[in-house]
């Protein structure tokens, strides 16, 4: 049987090397992302490598958005084996000041679409054998002080609001869908990832690197939660 993972938030990093990783493994890719032409350049590139890959144009925002593509995905490439969540929004970076909306919008994305995702793609999960959800989180989801200190030193106090709360979601989700035997991981990226927009010149980690990682946790199955520096 034909697998697919379906990869949310598509962009240069990260989730371009989990796409190519699992497409070279033998997956279908499914790229997701709110720009169609940074999803049609993702497309053609695994493509020439020889990869089956669709790019789905959708606000990750939206959960209703986010069914519906997950449907799309599952006509034109079969059923879903493996979610990988890399979305994020930056918005409300300061709290004290920050809009109801833009703190939503920040939570939406990087909480209320992995939900979504998840739920959408459960028939299929539940169907297939070692099906996984993998998530893309950072040192911000943790509760320490000197992270609280960080995130507002960078203006990015609305993401740690929601990779906190994501960090939390992993675990539910992986306590309770391990009994459908569905494995739910996070890899929690601990340094700077080349060739990102966060990359100034002086980032430290390949993002093949934490690609090879998701791919151990996929096929390990044990780890909830790794730390990548």
């Amino acid at each position: 049987m034909t697998k697919t993972i379906l990869v949310c938030g598509y962009g240069s990093g990260i989730s371009d090397a989990v796409a190519n990783k699992f497409g070279a493994e033998g997956f279908s890719v499914a790229l997701v992302a709110r720009s169609a032409d940074k999803l049609a350049a993702g497309v053609a590139a695994l493509a020439a490598k020889g990869v089956k890959a669709a790019a789905f144009p959708t606000d990750l925002g939206d959960p209703a958005a986010v069914t519906k593509m997950v449907s799309e995905v599952r006509a034109a490439l079969g059923p879903v084996t493996v979610v990988h969540y890399n979305a994020y929004a930056g918005g409300a970076g300061d709290l004290t000041t920050a809009s109801p909306a833009d703190l939503r919008a920040s939570f939406d994305v990087g909480v209320t679409g992995l939900v979504a995702a998840v739920q959408a793609a459960l028939p299929d999960l539940r169907a297939q054998k070692n099906a996984t959800v993998l998530v893309t989180n950072g040192g911000l989801a943790f509760y320490d002080a000197k992270v609280d200190a960080m995130a507002v030193q960078w203006g990015a106090m609305g993401l740690a609001v929601a990779k906190a709360a994501q960090h939390k979601v992993v675990g539910l989700l992986a306590e309770k869908l391990k009994a459908d035997g569905v494995y739910v991981g996070e890899v929690i990226v601990l340094a700077m990832v080349k060739g990102t927009v966060f990359d100034s010149g002086s980032a430290t980690l390949e993002a093949s690197t934490v690609a090879a990682k998701f791919w151990e946790l996929y096929g390990a199955r044990a780890e909830v939660s790794a730390n990548v520096s």
